[in-house]
């Protein structure tokens, strides 16, 4: 069952319509967009807004008189404790204490459905992410680019975009046929025979162990009749060891992802979707209808350096000299009719050796009439390994490269996941082993999964000890008054923006960033201010608290396709009551606090 989201559960947009009613009451323009930021000094308020400056211009006068306006015609509500007017013009709002402690059973009401939104209902986005080459087992960077794939699918859709997830599969061109070439050599040296790795083919052992497999598959093996395949002539050879290896490579790598909790809408096929339909041709014919194309050299030119807003650098070959056609038409074409059929905006996340043709295929939409916004690629870069900050080699006869799946057996799926978007996709990473397996505070997603389960052990431990607690409309907040209460409420209002914002920047690393940052604020909380004690009213207003936080948690997890525990591995070996010493600050502890 759909969760309902609750109306206007996000601050700013109460904030944002007192602004307009106090711009009508004043005679001034409306703001429009309204621009707010937590200020980080606290006499500042709760939220700033520099709305006055950016109307200056349109209301004819200075920004300080149009702020003292704002301030003077600023209705009551009950959110809002006052507002001042500081600098130049700034507009500094503070939150009233008693709203705050009672928004308490908004977030608690909203439940799952807390964070949503639905800036971008309506709009239907085709993501596509991963898409590894099928000629060999997954890699750490593809892990990266499914963690931030996957994440940015659920934090659009959560913001009400229609997403549809896809793995474009490049089954076909030189890859594919060294590819083929490669497993055929390794079947022919299986019964003795000389053979050759093809230039640029795949040379590693594991093209061994896929020719192993291949005649398992084949019923035969060294010393026994060979392949009936071998006899065949060269393109049929080519097609066929060339089938059998993406078939292998890509049900494994559907493994892998399932393990990794990624699946994906649409899997497209090059040969299939793109090359048998013929979709290359008809959209270089397509290009040169519109006289955007030129022969040089004998070969067909897109002029893409002349697409103004694309940034190419030199204009792109679709058709060679020979008559094939280029990677770069399959792909155009591909995007063209297949990604933009049905959808208003296309995401590509690529690997950082796929920079430079970013350009080139920015300006190739846009000669094909879609607009600059309606395509964005990412790049995901680089991951270094390390074991204690020293690099390491993963990989196990398997050539040069780290494999995905060594990873989630070294680490597990919750700790790669988070690890991995705990930095911007375009900045390289650092994943140490190490770090993302150790069960202290230095382990991001340790210290956040520990708060989640601290916050279950207590409500475990209420019902254990037989405490009736009465329905959250029933609790009296205004009991949560001290100061470190009043900041973990604030933090919690802040997340349905801090989801929206990352959701309008494409960035699902800010949710790692923000739950670490809360659960860096109630670890304190938790160690100081007791919540199961004597002082009834007391305990169901820091219940209500302690839930609310664990249900944000949850939520925000949930967008990065990471677990909230209910208990951590450790609990099992833990005893006690909650309250006691500290636990992911670095003691030996369970999620009460006992060791």
């Amino acid at each position: 069952m759909t969760q309902r989201i609750p109306d206007r559960q996000r601050i700013t947009d109460r904030l944002t319509s007192s602004i307009r009613t106090a711009l009508a009451a004043a005679g001034l323009p409306d703001a429009g967009e309204c621009p707010w930021e937590v200020p980080r000094q606290t006499e500042h308020g709760d939220y700033a807004t520099n709305v006055a400056m950016t109307l200056a211009r349109v209301a004819k006068r200075p920004p300080r008189q149009i702020a003292d306006a704002i301030q003077t015609h600023f209705p009551a509500s009950p959110e809002v404790d006052r507002v001042e007017v500081a600098g130049p013009g700034f507009l500094n709002v503070f939150l009233s204490p008693a709203w705050v402690a009672g928004s308490v059973r908004e977030i608690l009401d909203s439940g799952g459905a807390y964070g949503r939104g639905d800036e971008h209902r309506g709009l239907r986005i085709r993501l596509e992410f991963v898409s590894a080459n099928p000629t060999g087992p997954l890699v750490i960077v593809s892990a990266r680019a499914a963690a931030v794939g996957d994440s940015l699918a659920r934090l659009l859709s959560s913001q009400g975009a229609a997403v549809a997830t896809e793995y474009y599969v490049n089954d076909a061109g030189t890859q594919f046929e060294k590819l083929a070439l490669s497993l055929e050599a390794r079947v022919r040296e299986a019964f003795g025979e000389e053979a050759t790795i093809p230039d640029g083919g795949y040379a590693g052992d594991y093209i061994v162990d896929l020719a192993v497999r291949y005649l398992e598959a084949h019923g035969t093996a060294p010393g026994a009749r060979r392949p009936d395949a071998l006899e065949l002539p060269e393109r049929e050879r080519i097609e066929h060891f060339g089938r059998w290896a993406v078939a292998h490579y890509l049900a494994d790598q559907r493994r892998v992802l399932h393990d990794y909790g990624v699946s994906f809408d649409v899997w497209t096929s090059e040969q299939r979707d793109v090359r048998d339909r013929g979709l290359a041709e008809k959209v270089v014919q397509e290009l040169a209808a519109g006289g955007l194309t030129y022969e040089q050299d004998d070969a067909v030119w897109l002029r893409t350096t002349a697409i103004s807003g694309a940034g190419d650098d030199r204009d792109r070959v679709l058709r060679r000299r020979t008559g094939e056609l280029t990677y770069f038409a399959v792909d155009v074409a591909y995007h063209h009719y297949v990604k933009f059929a049905g959808t208003d905006r296309v995401i590509d996340l690529l690997g950082p050796d796929h920079h430079g043709h970013v350009p080139s295929l920015r300006a190739a939409m846009a000669a094909l009439g879609h607009s600059q916004e309606a395509f964005e690629a990412l790049i995901i870069q680089l991951v270094t390994v390390l074991r204690e900050g020293q690099p390491v080699r993963m990989s196990k006869r398997r050539g040069e490269f780290e494999l995905m799946e060594e990873l989630l057996e070294e680490v597990g799926r919750d700790a790669a996941r988070f690890t991995f978007l705990t930095r911007r996709h375009d900045s390289p990473l650092d994943f140490d082993l190490a770090v993302a397996t150790r069960q202290t505070a230095d382990n991001p997603v340790y210290y956040v999964q520990y708060a989640h389960a601290r916050i279950r052990s207590i409500c475990r431990q209420v019902a254990e000890q037989g405490i009736e607690v009465p329905a959250w409309k029933d609790v009296d907040l205004g009991a949560l008054t001290l100061p470190e209460e009043q900041q973990l409420i604030k933090r919690l209002l802040q997340y349905p923006d801090f989801v929206a914002a990352a959701a309008r920047a494409l960035e699902p690393h800010r949710i790692a960033y923000w739950l670490t940052e809360l659960a860096g604020v109630f670890h304190p909380y938790y160690r100081a201010h007791r919540v199961i004690q004597d002082d009834r009213r007391l305990m169901f207003a820091r219940l209500a608290l302690s839930t609310a936080v664990g249900q944000v948690i949850a939520n925000g997890l949930d967008l990065l396709g990471v677990s909230a525990p209910e208990s951590m591995v450790r609990e099992a070996a833990a005893s006690g009551s909650e309250g006691a010493a500290s636990g992911p600050e670095g003691a030996a502890s369970g999620p009460e606090g006992t060791a």
